[in-house]
């Protein structure tokens, strides 16, 4: 897939496609309201009505909006994303670009300057189990694994490197670990660092310290709220 030429406008219709065509509008609503970090009260100020209205929405008391609002309302979020940055558009410019939906990859990017894999790991709060041949990570790819897993090939699963491997992957829906850590036995080089996100020392795969050894690269994992987790790897330099 080549580089979107407008992510903002690609995102648009992502957005209010998904939040049209679901069963529950609402909760739809205010997922990507969440994902955006946009309180209702600021989404609210900025299509110039009260927050019940947005409330009323997200809640299903008032009826499903139309075509027409949910495009105001879109475009309010993403009004709001670029007055503050613009982080989130181009966030899913970079996994666009990677050629991945936003359903497999929550976050792909490149650092400017490398990182020590403490500070990283600081970062997320996560916990290294098994230390791996490097200390440092370059990027970071962010993925959900039953859906990488279930839907990526082994070439497509190599393209989560971005632009190099020396990186992190964090793998989110984790149970065990056990699937993310087999993957990684097929994909070679290995990545620097692999983090499995929702799960804690005691509930990992009794086997998944081994085979982080056996190929070389450091595990951690984390069990703090992914858009805790999101938003601080968007603070990292």
């Amino acid at each position: 897939m080549t580089e979107s030429t407008d992510p903002r406008a690609d995102l648009a219709e992502r957005v209010a496609g998904e939040i049209t065509l679901s069963e529950d509008p609402g909760a739809t609503l205010r997922k990507w309201r969440t994902d955006f970090g946009v309180s209702q009260t600021d989404l609210a100020d900025h299509l110039d009505v009260s927050s019940s209205v947005i409330s009323d929405y997200e809640s299903g008391r008032r009826e499903s909006p139309g075509i027409g609002v949910v495009a105001r309302i879109v475009n309010a979020l993403l009004d709001i994303d670029e007055q503050r940055g613009g982080d989130r558009i181009r966030q899913y410019a970079r996994v666009l670009s990677a050629g991945f939906e936003s359903d497999i990859v929550s976050d792909l990017r490149e650092y400017p300057t490398t990182f020590q894999l403490e500070r990283f790991y600081d970062a997320i709060g996560a916990t290294e189990l098994t230390s791996g041949d490097h200390d440092h990570v370059t990027g970071h790819t962010v993925i959900d694994s039953i859906q990488a897993i279930t839907r990526l090939s082994s070439e497509e699963f190599y393209r989560l490197y971005g632009q190099s491997t020396s990186r992190a992957l964090m793998f989110t829906n984790v149970t065990r670990g056990e699937s993310p850590l087999v993957a990684m036995r097929v994909v070679n080089p290995t990545p620097n660092a692999v983090v499995l996100h929702g799960i804690d020392r005691e509930a990992l795969w009794d086997h998944a310290p081994k085979m982080a050894q056996l190929d070389g690269f450091s595990l951690a994992v984390t069990d703090d709220p992914l858009d805790e987790i999101l938003e601080s790897l968007r603070e990292l330099p």
